[in-house]
């Protein structure tokens, strides 16, 4: 990889990883979908892409797959401005209505954190629910769709084109489309973010970033195109499904039955994984993470046909 992607690799080690999927797990999303995009799909892409900010950082002047690469790395744009100087976070959860909901492309410059999930609620022991908030990730979703196939400017289908990428990843990640409640957690888990592990000596680490990490922690572009081939062929008849409201139920009845399950148990714990957990879980990561791909080939194929 050149030295302009080379560089954008050095920064992204040094970030924290406390996003739905890491940056690993988006690009192997954003390698699947780029297979299976059309050359009338890839052909819009490539000018949107080349209006973000970050883009010189995304791809060198040589040959090499520089329009598959930025298309890769733009993946995981909306979490590197998580770090990003310039960038302000207005909280996890939307304090404003009204900015929360502004969609003006780059001038943009708020962190919108509560649009990476969707916290559809349940409870093992009858806790009272709270109900998602709005805007979430299923909003933003059919927001950003809605700009893709509309007579916008391009600068809004840009920055509404990588968002695009990065959401639908976000989405069949099971813990970005749920939180349980328990009479322990009685506000919630916040996605397992407030479920700590134990693994000797270490016993800070979260639900939530074992299940971004489990596919690895590579932040380079080739490395998630070669991953492609450990992943299982997804089903055409689910790969063909367009609902984004039906991908955030998948992904909740995922958590209820593969990830909430033990040695979790009905607490914030600390618990220790053990390794048929980490074997199913990467599983199902390999396979969520191959639909989303192929989705998002899909959804893309549609709006910029």
């Amino acid at each position: 990889m050149r030295r302009a992607v080379v560089a954008l690799v050095l920064t992204l080690a040094l970030m924290p990883q406390a996003f739905a999927w890491n940056h690993f797990g988006h690009m192997v999303v954003a390698a699947a979908a780029y297979e299976q995009l059309t050359p009338a799909a890839k052909a819009r892409i490539k000018p949107l892409l080349q209006l973000n900010p970050d883009y010189m950082q995304w791809v060198s002047n040589g040959s090499g797959g520089p329009d598959e690469a930025a298309f890769i790395v733009a993946a995981t744009w909306p979490d590197q401005i998580k770090s990003e100087s310039g960038y302000q976070n207005d909280g996890e959860h939307p304090r404003n209505t009204a900015s929360a909901l502004q969609n003006l492309g780059y001038s943009d410059h708020l962190q919108h954190r509560y649009w990476h999930f969707v916290d559809e609620p349940f409870s093992p022991d009858h806790t009272p629910l709270i109900q998602p908030v709005r805007p979430n990730a299923l909003t933003q979703i059919l927001a950003f769709s809605k700009t893709l196939s509309s007579d916008a400017g391009s600068d809004l289908k840009s920055y509404d084109l990588i968002w695009l990428e990065h959401l639908v990843g976000d989405v069949h990640q099971p813990l970005h489309t749920t939180s349980r409640f328990t009479m322990q957690q009685p506000k919630g888990d916040e996605g397992g973010n407030n479920v700590s592990l134990c693994d000797r000596p270490r016993c800070h680490a979260e639900l939530h970033a074992a299940w971004d990490d489990i596919l690895g922690n590579s932040k380079k572009p080739e490395v998630a195109i070669n991953y492609l081939k450990k992943l299982p062929a997804p089903d055409s008849r689910e790969a063909a499904i367009d609902d984004p409201s039906v991908w955030v139920k998948e992904s909740f009845a995922l958590a209820q039955s593969k990830v909430y399950v033990s040695p979790i148990g009905n607490g914030p714990g600390p618990y220790k994984l053990d390794a048929a957990y980490r074997t199913q879980a990467r599983q199902v990561a390999q396979q969520q993470v191959a639909l989303a791909g192929a989705r998002l080939a899909r959804l893309l194929n549609a709006l910029l046909k």
